[in-house]
């Protein structure tokens, strides 16, 4: 984040979800304020195209670890591997790996991992949406990955190891999607620090409401959007659980969720200030 501030000049930089050192691909990056939705990001779905080896364990489930394991799997064949695969779609309990960020009684478990400790960890419910087999190469399959947040892929990759008795590790993974944003979007930090940055950002950054795009839309007139960004409710005559505000000339006002108790839409991000 710091390469970020640095091109753009601004102090407000925030991310939507961490890559591990040896995966690429699209990392939501927020400049201003754009932090206000990166929790709207954070929870959406994303999407992968992993490869992963059988044969071999690693302590960190992927390639970056040491070898804890090694199991011959010239028996496996794609129909038996396809077959194990489809058995992980759908809602799931996952136990994280020992290196990654999740806390566990106050500490991060890669902390522990490091001092050679193994953690209890709970299983957290995650959901696979999507896993198609792209390739089969023995001993690496390539899998198209749909998941809900929380998901380690590595710890899927350890998981059908283990179902199909050879053990695996995840040898490269590729984020394709996060939320709305896609690879083919997607800048790297090369081509930022090319670019004059202030004569180019409406083609190179996009709008902070575009991840609210699927949410209803409630314009609002002048007193309204007034009261909205005092903070104030407004009334509502349609209603749904959330939405995206606008004045009349289309400026975006913020979040708002609605309270079917008092028919009103309140504001829950607020992102302009009224004069």
């Amino acid at each position: 984040m710091g390469r970020i501030r640095r091109l753009t000049g601004e102090r407000r930089v925030g991310h939507a979800g961490t890559l591990d050192p040896a995966a690429t691909g699209v990392l939501p990056v927020a400049v201003g304020s754009a932090t206000r939705v990166l929790e709207f990001v954070s929870d959406a779905a994303k999407s992968y195209v992993a490869e992963i080896t059988f044969g071999v364990e690693t302590d960190t489930f992927d390639a970056d670890g040491q070898v804890t394991g090694v199991k011959d799997p010239s028996a496996l064949d794609l129909t038996e591997v396809a077959r194990v695969l489809q058995a992980f779609l759908g809602s799931q309990r996952q136990v994280p790996p020992m290196y990654s960020a999740v806390r566990v009684g106050g500490r991060r478990l890669y902390e522990e991992a490091r001092q050679g400790k193994t953690v209890d960890r709970p299983a957290r419910p995650v959901v696979f949406h999507q896993l198609d087999v792209l390739a089969w190469d023995p001993p690496t399959v390539t899998v198209y990955v749909e998941c809900s947040k929380g998901t380690y892929v590595r710890s899927l990759a350890q998981d059908l190891g283990v179902a199909l008795g050879v053990g695996a590790h995840l040898s490269a993974l590729v984020r394709m999607k996060a939320g709305v944003f896609t690879l083919c979007q997607a800048w790297t930090l090369q081509e930022l620090a090319g670019l004059d940055l202030a004569s180019v950002w409406a083609e190179v950054a996009l709008h902070p409401d575009v991840v609210l795009d699927e949410w209803p839309a409630l314009i609002l007139n002048d007193a309204g959007a007034n009261d909205w960004s005092r903070g104030n409710a407004v009334a509502a005559l349609r209603m749904e659980e959330r939405c995206r505000v606008y004045d009349e000339e289309g400026e975006w006002l913020g979040v708002g969720a609605g309270h079917p108790e008092t028919q009103a839409w309140r504001p829950t991000k607020v992102t302009a200030v009224a004069p």
